[in-house]
């Protein structure tokens, strides 16, 4: 193990062709800290003030790879693994997006202990905005990257179904065995390297950067013992629960600067939202580039270049 670890780490080294620095891959991780019990990864580096970078589903503090050099040359980057990825334990709990909410303001407030601005890509800009929106004290900026969320729709009725004992006896228990049977299969399907490579290069509009660090960071995750549990339960609570926490609903409670860094050739979450965004909260930057859904992976150099723009503006450098 290594010596699987050494060949990996010198492999994947700390540069690429395109002169950017690059965050050594490291297969044990590189720091830890307990919350709540849970073994949680991070990685940080530079001195100054502190910027939070939050990953999307299914990734990790090493998505970030292209974006911690750069920034920590002016500033002190923390990378964190959320609850259930990447690095962090396989928890086996009701995952819903408070949790890393929670985690994510233990985490400023007991790792790094003042203001700070968050960065989130995906998922993890749906986490930067609802932490900070319920610790405004301790966030400066958000940055939003392909944010995940969704606006709310004002015509929805809210509904309460009562289960009867048919549902809950039969009708319920079947249908998990079933969503078992299925997503067992599926997370086996999408833990492939193959199959990860092709989902990525889906998403990536220049696919040239989905490599063997960006799938070794996603596969190697994914071979933990509790993760094909996580999945279950991501899938069947969190990803059905979604719209219970809306946009609006969280962007009313901002009151912070907001960024958006925009793929706008992203084939899951379009240009659409970003404008969409701006118009609800009038507080907001918007930087339309020509990429995908993760664009700090895909043109990293464009995205260091305005994230350190935007940052000047309002938090100091070291």
């Amino acid at each position: 193990m290594a010596a699987f670890g050494f060949a990996i780490f010198i492999t994947y080294g700390s540069h690429v062709g395109q002169g950017v620095d690059r965050l050594p891959f490291k297969p044990e991780g590189y720091n830890f800290w307990t919350w709540r019990g849970h073994k949680i990864h991070y990685v940080v580096q530079g001195e100054g003030f502190p910027i939070v970078l939050i990953h999307g589903f299914g990734a990790s503090a090493f998505h970030w790879r292209y974006n911690i050099p750069e920034l920590a040359k002016r500033y002190k980057v923390y990378a964190i693994d959320l609850l259930g990825f990447g690095w962090s334990e396989k928890a086996i709990i009701e995952y819903d997006a408070m949790i890393w909410k929670d985690q994510v303001l233990d985490f400023l407030k007991e790792i790094v202990r003042e203001p700070a601005v968050l960065v989130g890509n995906s998922l993890g800009g749906f986490t930067a905005l609802v932490s900070a929106a319920a610790l405004p004290e301790q966030v400066a900026g958000v940055v939003l990257l392909n944010s995940a969320g969704q606006f709310g729709d004002p015509n929805a009725k809210v509904s309460d179904p009562k289960e009867t004992v048919l549902q809950k006896v039969i009708v319920k228990p079947l249908k998990e065995i079933f969503q078992r049977i299925v997503l067992g299969f599926l997370f086996w399907q999408a833990k492939q390297p193959a199959r990860i490579e092709s989902v990525l290069k889906s998403v990536y509009i220049n696919p040239s950067n989905v490599d063997d660090y960006l799938v070794e960071s996603i596969t190697r995750p994914a071979a933990d013992p509790n993760a094909g549990e996580v999945y279950y339960r991501l899938m069947t609570r969190f990803m059905m629960n979604q719209t219970r926490y809306t946009l609006d609903s969280v962007l009313s409670k901002l009151s912070c600067p907001l960024l958006l860094l925009w793929g706008d050739l992203d084939p899951w979450v379009g240009p659409a939202k970003a404008a969409r965004i701006k118009e609800f909260y009038p507080n907001t930057s918007v930087v339309n580039l020509q990429a995908g859904h993760c664009p700090h992976d895909e043109i990293p150099e464009q995205v260091n270049r305005a994230l350190l723009d935007w940052l000047s503006t309002i938090a100091p450098e070291a």
